[in-house]
């Protein structure tokens, strides 16, 4: 099965001028901590609740802070005609419950793939893979650790 076959293609984005704020009062409206970054049909990066807690308020940055300024500009992605479970592979191995993706042919963003749309699809043991990868402990951690 085509990941374009259980995919989101009604995908909410905003522009990397746009500020922190209208951001993050898309993703309380709609229950989302991630958006898609697009200049124009081009994905640019992704945004996160924690990019704006950890990139732009922790550091002093106000609400009118461009997106672009915070947000993660290396971007897993996956293609439109890739398989279910090649994609969940994919985000098992990033860690990322969300992946955008992307048309082969042109390069434009065509929707976004997330974990519970793996577990509806015909492939939902893929999900269970997804999550498997996303949950494992990562390296080490600064906080907790004495010594």
């Amino acid at each position: 099965m085509k990941i374009a076959e259980c995919m989101t293609e009604d995908v909410e984005i905003v522009s990397p001028d746009q500020p922190i704020r209208e951001a993050a009062q898309f993703m309380l409206r709609h229950d989302a901590g991630s958006l898609p970054v697009c200049d124009g049909d081009r994905l640019v990066g992704m945004i996160t609740d924690r990019d704006i807690a950890v990139r732009a308020i922790a550091e002093g940055r106000g609400p009118d802070t461009p997106v672009r300024d915070a947000m993660t500009d290396h971007i897993d992605y996956c293609f439109d005609d890739e398989e279910v479970e090649e994609v969940a592979m994919k985000m098992s191995d990033a860690q990322i419950r969300r992946f955008p993706v992307i048309s082969r042919e042109d390069k434009k963003l065509v929707g976004i793939v997330s974990l519970g749309d793996l577990s509806r699809s015909e492939k939902g043991e893929a999900a269970s893979m997804a999550l498997g990868g996303i949950t494992d402990p990562g390296g080490s951690h600064s906080q907790g650790q004495g010594g």
